[in-house]
C-alpha cells in the first residue's frame, strides 16, 4: 500500500457500537410512516435501500434508532449467525431493530472500508458466535471490539473501497435490470390471464363459472390436476459421503428474491442423492417453499436436488413451465393462507389439491411462454453475471485489504486501457 503507514487498532477504539429497537407493535400510530426499520430480513444485499417495515416519527421516538446514510449495520442475534454474517451499508437514513447493530466509525476509519474489511473477516466473526440462554444465536458486543483491524490512511481506504464499490454498482444494476424484466413478465402474466386481454381476446366469448366470468374454452382445475407435486428429501447427515459434492441442494433459506435460483448454501453427491427421497430435478422445475418459510417460488438455474421442506412442480400434459412458474406465484399467496401446522405453517399436498386454479384454452400458455421466454433468458445472463462478479470480488477483497495487490496495479491497469496499448 501507498499513502503512509498502516495502524493496527482495536475495533473497539474507532468504531462505536449502537443499538436499535423495536417500537411497540401494538401501537399503530408507531407503523404508519415511512422511515424505514431494518431488521434480519432486510439484511440479504450488501445496500439497503429500504426496508419491508416502516416506522413513523412518533414510531423513532417511542422505541427505535435512526442512523445516517452510509452507515454499516451488522446483524447481531438470529439462527442465521449459524451460517454466514449478514452485513450492509445503509444508503439512507434507517431505524434498526435489536437483532441489529450499527457501527459509527471515528475520523481514521472510513465506512466502505469497514464494510468491506467485515465483509472479509466473515469466517473470523462466525468463530466468535456464541448462544444465549435460548439457544439463539449471538455475537457478543464485547468479543467484536477486541478485533483488531489495520487501518491504512483514509485516502488508501477511499481507492481500495473504490475499485470494490465498482463491482458493486455493476450487480445493482444488473439487480435492477433483471427486476424490470420480472416486472415485465409478471405485467404480461396479469394482462392475459387475470384481465383477460389477450391475443384475440376480442373474438372470444365469456360465460360464468365458478371462479366467476371466464372465457369460453377455460377451465376451473384442481392444481394438482395441472401441475405434478413432487417432494424432496435429505441426505443422512451423519455421511460425510453424502455431502459437499457437485449437486446443489436447495432448501428453503436458498430462496431469491428474483425468479432464479442460481447458488445455494449445501451440495449434495451422487451417492447421497442415490440415498434420499429427492429426484434431480431439471433447469425450469418451479420449486415452492412449504415449511417455516412458506410460498416462496423460484426456479432452478441448473439441476439441482430439494429437501423435504419444498416442493417441485411439473407441468402435466405438457403445460408450459414458464407459465406454471407464473401461475404459481399468482397464486402463492392463497397457498400461504391456507398453510397450517401445529409448530410451523406448512404446504401439504393436500392444500395443492384444495386449490382451485384457472386452466386457460390451449395454445395461450404456449404462446405466453414463446413471448416471454427472451425475458427468462436475459434474465438468468444477468443473474450469472451477479455470481461471476461477487465471485470476482470476493477473491480480490482480501488481498486489496491485505496489500497484496496493490492500488496502482488498477491504476496502471486502466491507464493501458485509456491509451489504448
Amino acid at each position: 500500500m501507498t499513502g503512509g503507514p498502516t495502524k493496527r487498532r482495536r475495533l473497539g477504539d474507532c468504531v462505536t457500537f449502537l443499538s436499535g429497537g423495536t417500537p411497540s407493535k401494538s401501537t399503530a400510530a408507531y407503523w404508519s410512516g415511512d422511515i424505514p426499520w431494518v431488521s434480519c430480513k432486510d439484511m440479504k444485499t450488501n445496500r439497503i435501500f429500504d426496508a419491508e417495515d416502516h416506522v413513523s416519527e412518533e414510531g423513532l421516538a417511542n422505541g427505535t434508532r435512526l442512523v445516517a446514510e452510509g452507515t454499516v449495520l451488522i446483524v447481531v442475534r438470529g439462527m442465521i449467525l449459524a451460517r454466514e454474517f449478514p452485513v450492509a451499508v445503509a444508503m439512507r437514513k434507517v431505524t434498526f431493530n435489536q437483532d441489529l447493530k450499527a457501527l459509527n466509525c471515528s475520523p481514521i476509519l472510513d465506512d466502505r472500508f469497514l464494510f468491506y474489511w467485515l465483509k472479509a473477516k466473515t469466517y473470523d466473526i462466525l468463530g466468535l458466535v456464541d448462544e444465549a440462554a435460548h439457544g439463539t444465536k449471538r455475537l457478543q458486543t464485547d468479543r467484536l471490539q477486541n478485533l483488531e483491524i489495520e487501518i491504512p490512511p483514509v485516502s488508501v481506504q477511499r481507492d481500495i473501497t473504490s475499485i470494490l464499490s465498482a463491482y458493486d454498482d455493476l450487480i445493482e444494476n444488473n439487480a435492477r435490470r433483471i427486476g424490470m424484466l420480472e416486472q415485465m413478465a409478471r405485467m404480461i402474466y396479469r394482462e392475459w390471464f387475470v384481465n383477460f386481454r389477450f391475443p384475440g381476446h376480442e373474438k372470444i366469448t365469456m360465460t360464468g363459472s365458478e371462479s366467476g366470468i371466464l372465457p369460453v374454452g377455460w377451465q376451473v382445475k384442481r392444481f394438482t390436476e395441472i401441475s405434478e407435486v413432487l417432494s424432496g428429501g435429505t441426505p443422512k447427515t451423519s455421511v460425510p459421503e453424502f455431502w459437499n459434492g457437485d449437486i446443489p441442494f436447495f432448501g428453503p433459506t436458498d430462496s431469491p428474491t428474483g425468479f432464479f435460483v442460481t447458488q445455494t448454501e449445501k451440495s449434495i453427491t451422487r451417492l447421497g442423492l442415490s440415498r434420499c427421497n429427492s429426484r434431480l430435478y431439471p433447469v425450469e422445475t418451479v420449486f415452492i417453499t412449504a415449511r417455516g418459510t412458506v410460498g416462496k417460488v423460484a426456479m432452478p438455474a441448473e439441476d439441482m436436488a430439494m429437501n423435504q421442506s419444498c416442493y417441485a412442480l411439473r407441468g402435466r400434459s405438457g403445460l408450459s413451465q414458464l407459465f406454471l412458474f407464473m401461475l404459481t406465484k399468482e397464486y402463492a399467496e392463497e397457498l400461504k393462507k391456507k398453510a397450517h401446522g401445529a409448530v410451523f405453517d406448512t404446504i401439504t399436498i393436500e392444500t395443492f389439491s384444495k386449490l382451485s386454479v384457472v386452466r386457460p384454452a390451449d395454445p395461450l400458455p404456449q404462446q405466453f411462454e414463446a413471448i416471454v421466454r427472451p425475458l427468462f433468458a436475459l434474465m438468468l445472463v444477468l443473474q450469472r453475471g451477479i455470481s461471476h462478479l461477487r465471485e470476482s470480488r470476493d477473491l480480490l477483497l482480501p488481498k486489496l485489504l491485505s496489500g497484496e495487490i496493490g492500488v496502482g496495479h488498477f491504476e496502471a491497469e486502466a491507464g493501458v486501457v485509456a491509451h489504448g496499448v
